[in-house]
């Protein structure tokens, strides 16, 4: 664990991703997006196969519609875009995603989902020091997650792709969502924490000027988190609920993102 971690009950609000930040359901979106893309490349002949690696380098984080076409433009595959109602059987890039979100409904149902332990635990920590937090999430399922996991009343605001359709706001890594997070929670983002677990957020959260992107390392890996805008990397967010009030920097004081860069170098 770091030295010095910076003390989100001295930030004017926290903003969190929503998959495999507060809910494992990463590992939910990973299986389904398994599913569809094993079918695609095997039907059209795509190579090289389809990979968890391919998840982390061109769908995590970003709308779904967008990581559909970021993966198969990745192996030089054009298709046409579609319209959001497309069926499911649809060979389009909204076909495809509205596929996968079958998918992952499905399992949604089937498997429930209960948030991370730490999480849970830094969130009602939060929520009981009157600390405002949202969720900033690409995910048009924010919604049905954060209510099925039981958590959705922590919330003021959620920002998810429901809402960056409607409002037109471009997908991570644009600053465009957790900008959007921040206006509607009523904090200054340079006085505020970002939580992200992939890089695609993480360079979100840097682009809209957050004092601290804290990046949480569930697969993506500490230095990919990092040079994509991570302030500091932790394995799980229990770290701050436990962490002694020698170990915890105020966000005030001289800058926490320097003293943590600072004691990163010293450690590498």
């Amino acid at each position: 664990m770091p030295e010095a971690l910076p003390d989100p009950l001295r930030a004017e609000g926290v903003l969190f991703d929503l998959d495999g930040v507060l809910t494992p359901t990463a590992e939910v979106h990973m299986r389904a997006w398994k599913v569809v893309f094993d079918d695609v490349f095997e039907r059209w002949g795509i190579t090289p196969p389809y990979s968890d690696a391919d998840y982390f380098d061109y769908v995590d984080g970003k709308k779904r519609y967008d990581g559909v076409a970021s993966l198969l433009r990745s192996r030089n595959v054009e298709i046409p875009w579609g319209a959001v109602d497309d069926p499911p059987e649809a060979e389009t890039i909204c076909g495809i995603g509205n596929r996968k979100n079958a998918a992952f409904a499905e399992s949604l149902r089937g498997e429930g989902i209960a948030p991370f332990p730490g999480s849970l635990a830094l969130v009602e920590k939060l929520s009981a020091a009157g600390i405002p937090i949202g969720v900033v999430s690409s995910s048009k399922n924010a919604e049905e997650v954060l209510a099925a996991a039981g958590i959705r009343s922590f919330f003021r605001v959620v920002v998810d792709g429901v809402v960056a359709e409607r409002d037109n706001l471009a997908s991570k890594p644009a600053a465009d969502m957790f900008s959007a997070g921040a206006v509607a929670l009523g904090v200054d983002p340079a006085r505020s924490i970002a939580v992200e677990d992939a890089t695609s957020g993480a360079a979100s959260a840097a682009a809209a000027g957050f004092a601290i992107v804290v990046g949480v390392d569930r697969g993506t890996g500490a230095d990919a988190l990092r040079a994509a805008g991570a302030t500091v990397v932790v394995s799980d967010l229990d770290v701050f609920v436990d962490a002694a009030a020698d170990q915890v920097a105020d966000l005030d004081s001289e800058s926490a993102a320097q003293a943590i860069r600072s004691q990163d170098e010293d450690t590498a």
